[in-house]
């Protein structure tokens, strides 16, 4: 009788361990992701915002030809941040939405609202976008930016 109660008392008690060791659900995760790219852009942290670009990964901005692969889009980044040196990001909002998820491939769109603090005085940068993600689980378990579309957006 004693080794039918001790079985399950030592579940019981392993639970807690458990819980903290499974996996988040796909959207959990992606949830993640999102917070670790605004935490980092509102940062103004290149590498951190890189680190989380796939290495294949394509950005597409307006006006420009796509930004193809981790090495091009760190230096393009670092090519932006260097003409604004000094400065500061006051405010960064993402707020995403439509998460689909199917396999390791994931979409969302998202809009953001950034006011970048200038230098010697200029008037802050206060801009308004709309981006389109698309996400690949990598053979590191971790979400990777693969696709980004991003266009001027409305204030609402």
């Amino acid at each position: 009788m004693r080794k039918f109660l001790i079985f399950p008392l030592l579940s019981l008690a392993a639970l807690p361990i458990i819980a903290q060791t499974m996996p988040l659900n796909p959207r959990e995760e992606i949830e993640a992701f999102n917070r670790k790219f605004e935490d980092a852009s509102r940062r103004m942290d290149n590498a951190a915002i890189v680190e989380l670009w796939a290495d294949d990964g394509i950005s597409l901005l307006p006006s420009t030809k796509p930004t193809v692969g981790k090495k091009a889009i760190a230096a393009f980044i670092d090519s932006v941040t260097a003409q604004m040196k000094g400065a500061k990001m006051e405010k960064f909002e993402l707020e995403c939405f439509a998460i689909d998820v199917s396999g390791d491939i994931a979409s969302e769109w998202c809009s953001e609202h950034q006011v970048v603090l200038m230098p010697e005085s200029k008037l802050p940068f206060d801009g308004h976008g709309k981006m389109l993600l698309v996400l690949k689980k990598g053979l590191d378990g971790k979400w990777h930016l693969q696709r980004e579309m991003w266009n001027q957006g409305d204030e609402d």
